[in-house]
Parts: C-alpha cells; sequence; structure tokens
C-alpha cells in the first residue's frame, strides 16, 4: 500500500472516531436548546427548529442550583488544594528522601491505585459517621484528601531533577519547603498543572461519594442536583429532558473549557511519567 493512500486511510478513521466521540456532546448540547414538543417527535431532529436559550434559564430556577454551585465549588476547591500540596510533599519525600522502607511504603502507595472507592465507602462511611462528619464539606473532602496518582506522577518527576539543584538552594540557606516549594514545584509545574486539573475533573463530576455522604439539600452538588431534577421539576423526565441537558452543558462548561487550555500540560506529564 501506497503512502498517500495509508495517510488517507488514517485520516479517515481519525475523523470517523473524532464524529463518533463528539456526537455525544453535540446530540446533548441541541437537545438543550429544544423544546419538549419537538423531543416527543417520533422521528428525532438534528437541529432545532428554534433555540430555545430561556432552557438555561429555566433549568437554572428549577432547582437551587446556585446552592449546588456553591458546594460543588467548595468540594473542588478544597479535594484540589489537598491533593496537590500533600502530593507534592509525599512525593518529594519518596523521590529524594532517605529513610526506612521507602520503597516498602511506595509499593503500598501504587497499590491504593488498583483499589475503587466502592470498596472502601462502607469502613470510610462508618469513620465519618463516627465522628459527626455525614452530610458536611469535611465528609466530602477529607476522604479525598490524598491522591496515589498524584504521589506517583509528582514522584516520577522529581526523580528526574538533579540533586545538584537541591543541594544549590542548601548552600544558599534554603530549608525543606523553601526547596521544595521555591525551586522544585516549578520544575514540576506540567506535572502539578496536570494532577490540578485531573483532581478538578474527578471532583466536579463526582456522583456517588456526594450522594452517599450528604443527606440535605443544602449540602447538594450540581451532580446530585440534576439526577434529583425529575422529582423537582415536575417528575417526567421525558417533559424535562430538555431543561436536564441544558444543566448538563452548564456543569461540564469549566471542564471542557480547563481541558482546551491546560491539554499541553497534561500532554507533558504523561510523557515524563515513565517508571524510573
Amino acid at each position: 500500500m501506497s503512502k498517500p493512500v495509508w495517510k488517507t486511510i488514517r485520516l479517515i478513521a481519525a475523523i470517523l472516531v473524532t464524529l463518533i466521540m463528539v456526537f455525544p456532546v453535540y446530540w446533548m448540547f441541541i437537545t438543550s436548546l429544544k423544546t419538549s414538543n419537538e423531543l416527543r417527535l417520533a422521528i428525532p431532529t438534528f437541529w432545532p427548529d428554534k433555540f430555545m436559550w430561556g432552557n438555561y434559564i429555566e433549568a437554572f430556577n428549577a432547582a437551587p442550583f446556585g446552592r449546588y454551585a456553591i458546594n460543588t465549588v467548595v468540594q473542588t476547591v478544597g479535594i484540589l488544594f489537598l491533593q496537590i500540596n500533600l502530593g507534592i510533599m509525599a512525593a518529594y519525600a519518596f523521590a529524594k528522601g532517605n529513610f526506612p522502607g521507602r520503597d516498602k511504603l511506595f509499593l503500598l502507595v501504587l497499590a491504593a491505585l488498583i483499589v475503587p472507592d466502592q470498596v472502601t465507602f462502607v469502613p470510610v462511611y462508618v469513620m465519618m459517621s463516627g465522628v459527626g462528619w455525614i452530610d458536611s464539606f469535611y465528609a466530602l473532602i477529607v476522604p479525598h484528601a490524598v491522591s496515589a496518582y498524584t504521589i506517583f506522577l509528582l514522584r516520577q518527576t522529581f526523580k528526574s531533577i538533579n540533586n545538584d539543584v537541591i543541594e544549590a538552594g542548601k548552600v544558599d540557606g534554603a530549608n525543606r519547603f523553601q526547596v521544595l516549594y521555591r525551586i522544585l514545584t516549578p520544575m514540576a509545574l506540567p506535572t502539578i498543572a496536570t494532577m490540578g486539573i485531573l483532581s478538578f475533573i474527578s471532583s466536579w463530576n463526582s456522583y456517588f461519594w456526594p450522594l452517599i455522604m450528604t443527606n440535605s439539600n443544602d449540602m447538594r452538588v450540581l451532580t446530585v442536583g440534576i439526577a434529583m431534577m425529575r422529582d423537582s421539576v415536575a417528575g417526567d423526565e421525558a417533559l424535562n429532558f430538555h431543561l436536564i441537558m441544558a444543566a448538563s452543558v452548564m456543569i461540564i462548561l469549566p471542564i471542557v473549557l480547563i481541558f482546551i487550555f491546560a491539554q499541553k500540560h497534561i500532554i507533558t506529564a504523561m510523557s515524563n511519567s515513565t517508571f524510573k
């Protein structure tokens, strides 16, 4: 097979894969702009007869999404702050520290990567209930304060940095925290930015954990709010599907924008994440 033909086949395959992946997002967006009557047509339309931008306002007012948004931001920022800072300190210890059992402890961190949240949520729920944190931000944030994946990637990045840089900082009078946050952290910025983005996406999209850990409407987050939208609007999902899609578009918009502007950091971090 000639090279031009092979390139054409690869281009066509790439276009098809892109269309398959983008179509659900496109369908969600156009559905959010349709009327409920248009959604009930026997033959679905691929373009709205009339753009109903008011669906977004109606969706926002259908439930206390303002409160849900505040709760989601607090949860996301809290988890992001703790995961990045604790991950930086733990990764520095595993990469540059010299203490007994260092490598064995790191293997335990790697082992945590294969344990899903559904396995540990029962004992964690019992712990949160025991300290009276159910239906609070503590229950939403503290169990996710440490990310094994963040520690792993940052450790790989810190190990790739020459020790002479650290020694030079110590000669200039820098203590451990100054070396870590003023010297190593800027050098590992692509990885830190990547982990921040992944942490943001995971926390922003979290559904199972907030659903289990919160009881009152004042502590609900956006993902749980959308799931409850059928009951809060009219109780008929078919009639409210355009509002559900409008709310979904508003929720994923921050994630899409962050990913578009920060994708180069993700590529850089993943290319430097080989096990060393």
